[in-house]
């Protein structure tokens, strides 16, 4: 058996307005299906953070919205693992359901996969450049 758990727990949810404000004036936006998302690296924390929002604009019945949201945290619980923490803190990110019709668990399963493969490249990718680029400033200092 494997020693992870694949739990999410209270503080791995973002709720407080300053980290909202904060993901959706500097984060980076990106579709994977029918799930958009908005990621903000370095949340000074140990642990990365979610958002899980279904709009009432498609969806006025708020039992489908609370089923189409544990589905979205059921498969980022699953999956988080694809994502790392980065060196200076975690990620922020919300998922947001686009989609009028409600999909199944594994269509929505996919789509989180694939949003968290790609942020996570992306934040590689990041790192890689920055990395790179600090050497340089170093050798010119001498």
């Amino acid at each position: 058996m494997s020693d992870v758990r694949n739990t999410l727990k209270k503080k791995e949810r973002l709720s407080s307005g300053i980290g909202l404000s904060r993901l959706f004036a500097d984060g980076k936006y990106g579709n994977a299906g029918v799930i958009r998302y908005c990621y903000r690296t370095g949340n000074g924390l140990s642990f990365n953070r979610i958002v899980v929002s279904v709009p009432k604009k498609y969806f006025r019945r708020a039992v489908k919205r609370n089923l189409l949201k544990r589905r979205i945290r059921e498969a980022y619980r699953l999956n988080k693992s694809l994502l790392h923490v980065l060196p200076d803190g975690g990620i922020d990110i919300i998922f947001i359901y686009t989609s009028r019709e409600v999909m199944d668990s594994a269509a929505i399963s996919t789509d989180i996969c694939a949003a968290l493969a790609t942020v996570n490249n992306r934040c590689a990718a990041r790192a890689a450049k920055a990395a790179q680029e600090k050497p340089a400033e170093d050798d010119g200092n001498e």
